[in-house]
């Protein structure tokens, strides 16, 4: 009979499933020194920045997008500073999801001697297919003793600077402890697989404390350079290992049959299933493919209730009340097959109350679904369902 409490027993089974099913390097649980969840965007970038006004010696970041509004200006600001103080800055930023920012942004940056690197920018000699795959990851290392996470772009939208209804309910988190030291050597070899050259970092002490919480965390890499999806076989086997409960909250709901039928095999033994999703889209599109999987999932007594005061952009997941899955990733086959992205499984009963609770003040602001409601869609909706399948897979 095993030893371990009954909430570490399945984080050890969780990893043993991992490792069966990656095609990677194996996901390695390290203890934390400290984890923090931010519930709000203004939150996020209020430690962020406090993060980098306070960096010694190396700071390293990389954003799916960075836009050049009063976020983006404070950003660029304080890594300004952070040169004029002798810290080495690195940033990697993607050249699709930058495009609407003005090359001008990232030009002063470097002429202010902050290394600005373009993640895979259009070239003829990679072809269109290569052009596909898109560094969707949001990370920022400082020091080597701290790093920010989540799914929390740089940009006003995001930082809670506009409208209500034109926010993004998103949450990030930082961490403490070995696992920066993981995220910085993912960081590396990103940087590295797009220019050649690894990034010349300053020698640097992280003076890392021994870890005092009960925290425990798995970092899952994914990426197209995979044979196997990674983020979508950690998806599968975090449901697969709930017992009792399974709460997501995802704004990009296009899951595909594999997760399809891991929620249906999870309502089936019995596990509680709530869906999060979004009421409104900033990708219209992809809000009606969502919607077109609805039917099965609500005649398996899954729930499913939809944010309507904000954009929601939060991508989580609540296993049995004990283990959060969280990160970049989203529910579609853009994340599983062609974007770069981090997720993490965190083990913390606290850290997983703290979301528990932030859930709970979701729903209680949110529609719940009904499968008779669901089914009184108008003819053309659904034809339109039925005519966008096909490109489920380019969402």
């Amino acid at each position: 009979m095993s030893s371990l409490p009954p909430g570490q027993g399945r984080m050890a089974r969780l990893i043993r499933h991992l490792n069966r099913q990656g095609e990677q390097a194996l996901p390695v649980p390290v203890r934390l020194e400290s984890v923090r969840l931010y519930e709000t965007g203004a939150g996020f970038f209020e430690a962020l920045f406090a993060a980098l006004d306070t960096a010694r010696s190396l700071i390293c970041l990389e954003y799916y997008i960075i836009r050049a509004d009063r976020t983006g200006g404070r950003l660029a600001e304080l890594l300004v500073r952070a040169r004029e103080r002798g810290v080495a800055v690195f940033l990697l930023y993607d050249a699709l999801g930058c495009h609407e920012t003005a090359e001008s942004y990232f030009s002063l940056l470097r002429e202010q001697g902050v290394e600005c690197l373009p993640f895979n920018p259009f070239s003829f000699r990679r072809g269109i297919r290569w052009f596909d795959r898109r560094d969707h990851r949001k990370l920022a290392v400082i020091d080597g003793r701290q790093a920010f996470l989540g799914g929390i772009n740089i940009g006003d939208e995001y930082a809670g600077l506009m409208p209500q209804a034109d926010s993004f309910h998103d949450v990030g988190f930082s961490v403490q402890g070995i696992a920066v030291d993981l995220l910085l050597g993912m960081f590396t070899e990103t940087w590295a697989m797009e220019c050649g050259i690894r990034p010349a970092f300053p020698a640097f002490s992280a003076g890392t404390a021994p870890a005092v919480s009960d925290a425990e965390i798995v970092l899952i890499s994914g990426g197209p350079h995979q044979r196997g999806s990674t983020i979508r076989s950690a998806f599968r086997v975090a449901m697969a290992s709930a017992g009792n409960e399974l709460l997501i909250v995802n704004p990009y709901f296009v899951p595909g049959p594999r997760i399809l039928r891991s929620f249906l095999r999870a309502a089936q033994r019995g596990v509680e299933v709530t869906l999060l999703l979004p009421a409104r889209s900033d990708v219209p599109l992809v809000k009606l493919v969502s919607r077109s999987t609805y039917e099965p999932l609500l005649k398996a007594g899954i729930k499913i209730f939809e944010l309507e005061r904000q954009l929601l952009h939060a991508k989580l997941m609540l296993i049995d009340g004990e283990r959060t899955l969280l990160g970049s990733a989203n529910l579609d086959q853009r994340s599983f097959h062609r974007n770069y992205e981090i997720n993490a499984i965190i083990h913390s009963r606290s850290f997983a109350d703290q979301v528990s609770r932030l859930f709970a003040r979701d729903l209680a602001g949110s529609r719940k679904i009904t499968l008779d409601e669901h089914n009184r869609r108008g003819f053309l909706v659904r034809l339109l369902e039925w005519m966008l399948k096909p490109i489920c897979w380019f969402l």
